[in-house]
């Protein structure tokens, strides 16, 4: 340090002696000297001034470039609190201990601990995560930086740089005064993508600066221990602070849909070394979401938060808050002055099938097709799937569609039985049975069945283990070249569930042809109306379905019950001799 000092003293000294001598050689010379010294001055001062202009120029570009498009929310701005936060109560027990650790930073470290650096949150669209961190630091009562990370992305190589440096920057001053600071960096994984080699760009125009804008957020999320004023600079290159530098503590924030594509370095300990998963609610999750937004709004008694969160098994918050938004619009639109259940479900309806678009000029035969076609799947989806409900059949177009058959599951459903894939297997052939059994021909509009069908039976034989291989395509890397080599099983399978499906709408062939009639008078109808029709013609509610299985496994089933059946005969034979 001393050694460093004294090179700066002797620098000056250098300096000085310079000018003074220049100064004597100017006042011994006389008036040539001076002009000469006059024009030499003029003509620097000039190259100066055209340097400086140019250097200006660009300056004044890259500050216009550099700008940061980030949104700052300072203490007391936003009233987002933790009442705010509904249906993930473990993700805000979570948050809460971040919190904790904002507001006693100063205490935290003096055990010896260390602020924590960043804070990953990854999960579906909509399930709150940008929301989550705004609740964070209102109630940390620290200034809060919002910023997307494509704006820091720039056609000028070195400019996303700056937009970084320049944020971290001023994240700094305010934690220095705040006490602690929050970015939040949304859609993280734009810059932040795992580096390969020769991935950067490079040159002038480095559209998105390659792997240098990510290079320099991991510098500004580690950053060494320094000191960020100009004073504390010059008193310590003086000599006179020897205090140890230390880091303003500054919380970066990210939200990602993509976290296995994230460069490792990002992930390791120092820098997004926490990570939440902020998931969509589960049915207690989403009554709660329901409860807050629909005590806002007007609704009669039909419209309840335990109703609607039936039906939206695996929205998230935003699809909640914005089906409830739409309720009330189709409630306004019809003159009403509160929203109703019906207004819900049509608010549903159009979210997830868009819009009605009837064919004013479909003839009558065609329209018995459709209708038969999709009686097909909802007689399959009412008699072979135990934990789905039947939740609206129309032959009325929406969208590409020309009808549809729709269920929603009972309840939160995790994982699948061999019995219930091939179920559904069969609810997407089941439009070709009826085809082919009630209307004698094979129509066009299977065209996405089939395919669902055939990805389905790939899975089920080649994914998950559930045929007579243990095969897994996914250890291939080659779904294509699988789906060929699988193909006469996933055929055999195919025409296995065909058979059992058609010997099904057989076997309740007026309960087929009583919903096509009413589909043909009504256009739709809802899980209720068709539990209505069996009821009527049976007498009884949906009795529990049998477990759906292979051709080739009921064979075997049948071929054991003969040999224990033959085995008790002998027994008996035996006994009696």
């Amino acid at each position: 340090m001393k050694r460093y000092q004294w090179i700066k003293w002797r620098t000056f000294i250098l300096w000085l002696a310079a000018l003074v001598l220049t100064g004597v050689l100017l006042w011994v010379g006389g008036p040539t000297s001076w002009n000469i010294a006059l024009t030499i001055v003029g003509i620097v001062m000039q190259l100066l001034f055209a340097i400086m202009f140019m250097i200006v120029q660009f300056v004044a570009l890259f500050w216009f470039l550099a700008r940061g498009r980030t949104y700052w929310i300072l203490p007391g701005e936003t009233g987002a609190t933790w009442d705010d936060y509904r249906g993930n109560p473990e993700i805000v027990e979570n948050a809460k201990r971040i919190v904790t650790l904002l507001k006693g930073v100063k205490e935290f470290k003096e055990m010896g601990g260390e602020a924590i650096r960043g804070l990953l949150l990854c999960g579906p669209p909509g399930t709150g995560k940008s929301y989550l961190a705004q609740v964070i630091a209102n109630e940390a009562q620290v200034p809060f930086a919002y910023a997307s990370a494509p704006s820091f992305q720039n056609m000028f190589f070195g400019v996303g740089n700056l937009k970084v440096m320049r944020l971290y920057k001023k994240t700094r001053k305010l934690a220095t005064v705040y006490g602690a600071c929050i970015i939040f960096i949304d859609e993280i994984d734009a810059i932040g993508m795992s580096r390969q080699a020769g991935a950067g760009g490079g040159g002038m125009f480095g559209m998105g600066g390659g792997s240098g804008l990510l290079n320099e957020l991991l510098l500004q999320m580690d950053p060494p221990n320094i000191d960020n004023s100009r004073f504390a600079k010059l008193l310590r290159s003086l000599g006179l602070r020897r205090k140890k530098a230390e880091r303003p503590p500054v919380l970066t924030v990210a939200a990602t849909n993509l976290p296995d594509v994230l460069d490792p370095a990002l992930l390791r300990p120092g820098r997004f070394d926490r990570q939440l998963w902020v998931d969509t609610p589960d049915y207690d999750g989403r009554v709660d979401v329901f409860q807050y937004y629909l005590r806002k709004v007007k609704r009669d008694s039909t419209l309840t938060p335990e109703a609607a969160a039936l039906d939206t098994v695996g929205y998230s918050p935003a699809q909640i808050k914005h089906i409830v938004n739409e309720s009330l619009v189709i409630a306004h639109q019809r003159g009403a002055q509160e929203a109703s259940y019906e207004d819900f479900r049509a608010a549903m309806e159009t979210y997830e099938w868009g819009l009605k678009q009837p064919l004013r000029s479909m003839r009558d035969d065609e329209k018995r097709n459709v209708a038969y076609h999709e009686a097909g799947h909802a007689v399959a989806q009412y008699l072979l799937k135990p934990h789905d409900r039947v939740w609206k059949v129309t032959i009325i177009r929406r969208g590409g569609a020309l009808g549809l058959a729709a269920t929603k599951p009972t309840h939160e459903r995790y994982n699948r039985s061999d019995s219930e894939i091939l179920a559904e297997i069969q609810v997407c052939l089941a439009a070709r049975a009826v085809e082919e059994v009630f209307l004698g021909k094979k129509l066009n509009g299977v065209t996405s069945d089939l395919q669902q069908a055939t990805e389905m039976a790939g899975a089920y034989l080649g994914m998950v283990g559930m045929g007579d291989e243990l095969f897994s395509w996914l250890a291939t890397g080659s779904r294509a070249d699988a789906l060929k080599a699988l193909r006469p099983k996933i055929n055999e399978l195919l025409k296995d569930q065909m058979l059992q499906v058609k010997n099904l709408v057989r076997e309740h062939a007026d309960f087929v042809h009583s919903i096509a009639e009413e589909l043909l008078k009504q256009g739709d109808l809802t899980g209720e109306e068709i539990e209505q029709i069996y009821v009527r013609l049976y007498g009884r509610s949906r009795p529990e379905p049998t477990e759906v299985k292979p051709q080739a496994v009921i064979d075997s089933l049948a071929q054991v019950a003969q040999e224990q059946l033959l085995e008790e005969n002998s027994n008996d034979t035996k006994d009696s001799e």
